[in-house]
């Protein structure tokens, strides 16, 4: 194959080339936008109409504090959020979970979704802060975030919801019910190295000083909130990524292979697959050798040898959890990838299984 395919957009996404040419322009702006002189107010004018464009994407009301990355404004929400109890889906980003020590864990379903009557019991009490992300980054499986929300508010909390997967104006439900949402820019086709933290009522949250309205202390990255913005200017074709999806998932069903909760609602471009009797490390090793870039669960823990705890969650067990792999599309992919992916799928898979005979 004379050219790699890219096939991992949801570890990272390339930038487009309005983001590219916005951040150059940002290098230019050099003034920081906290001073007070004509060159620091017209950075803050560029970073503030960042901002405003970044919550709109999103159909945002509220606040929109920028951050360093998704994991910052996961952080910042569950470290400094009002309620004193923390619930956390069972499925969550490993940030999410590092972030919050001692939270009680909620169970999920075999498709990966949230037991809403296990919530439910869980919220008597103190009110509490629960964290469920818009869609899992291992398996692309959603939430119910309108139900999980009327849940939470019914009980006294506030939602924080993970959307760094989210492209923008696909879930009006994340704007109209969570309390804070983190987004991230290089999911997005932005630049990594910022985020943002949309805060519904800053009265919620503790300050700590400094910039970002005393939320978040350190010069603004204006380059990158142009970046980020100009990102999100460009709409996402989602309907193309679900027809590859879909033409994917059909291919690998009829090859043999596994869907990983195939039936329950999920993300348009993510997806995860089990090659019954091959390893996922087997797998990448062999998919990487033909050209293409894929992984195992999320970036963050693919470099793990533990099984993914997220497949645990869901009820998965060895060795049929370490035999998954997961591909994620972006602005960038075509029809042809897709169809020779599908093609090296059946070889490895057929190849492997010839071998271990």
């Amino acid at each position: 194959m004379s050219q790699r395919i890219y096939l991992d957009h949801a570890a990272t996404t390339p930038m487009t080339a309005r983001a590219r040419e916005a951040v150059a322009e940002g290098m230019a702006r050099w003034a920081n936008p906290s001073s007070p002189h004509a060159e620091g107010r017209a950075a803050r004018a560029a970073l503030e109409d960042a901002r405003g464009r970044i919550a709109a994407a999103y159909g945002w009301q509220g606040e929109a504090l920028l951050t360093g990355g998704a994991s910052e404004s996961l952080a910042i929400a569950l470290g400094r959020a009002s309620p004193a109890r923390r619930l956390v889906l069972s499925i969550e980003h490993d940030s999410v979970i590092r972030n919050a020590p001692g939270a009680a864990m909620l169970p999920v379903d075999g498709q990966g979704t949230v037991d809403l009557a296990a919530l439910e019991e869980a919220l008597i009490g103190e009110p509490a802060l629960v964290a469920a992300q818009w869609a899992n980054s291992e398996t692309g499986v959603r939430q119910p975030i309108a139900a999980v929300a009327e849940r939470v508010h019914a009980a006294g909390g506030l939602l924080l919801v993970d959307a760094a997967q989210m492209p923008a104006g696909t879930d009006k439900d994340v704007a109209a019910h969570a309390d804070f949402v983190v987004l991230s820019a290089h999911k997005r086709g932005g630049p990594p190295g910022i985020g943002a933290l949309l805060v519904r009522d800053l009265a919620t949250l503790s300050p700590t000083g400094g910039q970002e309205r005393g939320y978040r202390p350190g010069t603004e990255n204006l380059p990158a909130a142009l970046g980020y913005a100009a990102a999100l200017d460009e709409p996402e074709d989602i309907s193309a990524l679900e027809a590859f999806r879909a033409t994917l998932d059909d291919a690998v069903r009829r090859s043999g292979g596994e869907i990983v909760a195939g039936d329950a609602p999920r993300h348009p471009a993510i997806g995860s697959y089990r090659m019954p009797g091959v390893a996922a490390t087997t797998q990448l090793i062999r998919f990487d050798m033909a050209g293409f870039a894929v992984s195992a669960g999320s970036a963050c823990a693919s470099g793990s040898l533990k099984p993914s705890h997220v497949l645990a969650a869901m009820g998965w067990r060895d060795p049929a959890a370490r035999e998954v792999v997961r591909v994620s599309f972006g602005r960038t992919t075509t029809a042809d990838e897709v169809a020779a992916f599908i093609a090296a799928w059946r070889t490895i898979a057929r190849e492997t299984r010839s071998f271990a005979a």
